[in-house]
């Protein structure tokens, strides 16, 4: 039995004394104990070697006092597993020295076996279940299909996305191939996650904001929606997708358990988007973080008096940044527990 399942609670829709807090990409660079493995490891190492990514998952849960973890690992290492060889590199971030343009790019990417060429992940979940011990819980994640081709196509971080677009909208039919692939793929990753015992999910889709509403539809959200289709009945699913307030209506209806808000959605707007009751997840500006700690403990009183605090995951609308001072984190999981 759970500690404390405050957020699957929550996620079950009941109603709690307080919302639950965990932040986005809180096993991260602004802990000194993350910095002290980044400077030992390279970054895929730290995500290949269980031992490693499951201590980094439970470091915030120690330091920072959060009710849920999340696994330490990357949206990409479902592409490095379909044939497509990402690399991280320094200061310029994820790389792809082919990118994917064409017919026979698509035709060389592969549906692999999970256990093969991602077991590493699966071990890394049990390990974390073993070192948690029944504290709180396991959040496992992936990456949306539309975000993965972003970066396949792109070949490396972008602004506007302009070539995945491109590809898109001039090769429609090799782009739904390669999604349909990232989607039976992610299926398939996150089945075998819920298996080694995570006990949510959630599906970043970092670039959903770079398309227009009707595009969105196409090439991000259906295949969105099969996942959660094919995870809802297994796990309790979280969608995040970054700056996409316009789809909010149409997520509300699927079987997502929770929706996440990123800081450009009010949140009374978030509310009347998905008509009251789905549990809305966000939306700190993660740069208010780095206000006085005092400061940070009035806002997130008003952003939770501005949710309500039923039906809600307090968290950030985006990942924290590397620059927070820990205190700061601290301050912020701290007001949301002495919420009243």
């Amino acid at each position: 039995m759970l500690q404390n399942d405050l957020f699957l609670r929550v996620l079950n829709s009941e109603i709690t004394q307080r919302p639950p807090v965990w932040m986005m990409r809180q096993a991260g660079r602004y802990l000194p104990e993350f910095r002290a493995l980044r400077d030992k490891y390279d970054f895929f190492t730290r995500c290949q070697t269980p031992e490693l990514a499951a201590e980094i998952t439970v470091q915030p849960v120690d330091i920072v006092g959060v009710d849920a973890a999340i696994l330490f690992s990357d949206i990409l290492v479902v592409p490095q597993a379909m044939n497509i060889p990402f690399e991280m590199k320094k200061s310029v971030g994820p790389w792809l020295p082919n990118p994917i343009r064409t017919a026979k790019d698509v035709a060389q990417v592969t549906i692999p076996n999970i256990q093969e060429r991602l077991g590493y992940v699966i071990e890394a979940v049990k390990l974390t279940k073993q070192m948690l011990n029944n504290r709180v819980p396991l959040i496992g994640f992936a990456g949306s299909p539309w975000t993965i081709l972003c970066y396949a196509v792109e070949g490396a971080g972008s602004r506007d996305y302009a070539t995945a677009k491109e590809f898109c909208f001039t090769q429609p039919e090799l782009a739904h191939q390669l999604l349909q692939k990232i989607t039976d793929t992610t299926i398939l990753y996150l089945k075998e996650k819920v298996k080694a015992g995570v006990d949510a999910v959630q599906l970043f889709d970092s670039w959903g904001g770079v398309l227009a509403p009707d595009d969105y539809r196409t090439f991000s959200w259906q295949y969105l929606n099969q996942i959660v289709e094919t995870l809802a009945p297994l796990t309790k699913v979280i969608v995040f997708a970054k700056g996409c307030w316009y789809a909010l209506p149409e997520m509300a209806t699927s079987k997502a358990a929770a929706l996440g808000v990123d800081w450009t959605c009010a949140p009374k707007t978030a509310r009347q988007l998905t008509g009251g009751n789905k549990v809305l997840q966000g939306n700190f500006d993660p740069s208010q973080l780095l206000a006085r700690p005092t400061q940070i403990k009035k806002k997130v009183k008003e952003m939770i008096d501005a949710f309500g605090k039923d039906h809600y995951i307090a968290n950030l609308g985006h990942g924290i940044l590397p620059n927070v001072p820990v205190e700061n984190a601290i301050a912020f999981v701290e007001a949301v527990k002495e919420y009243h």
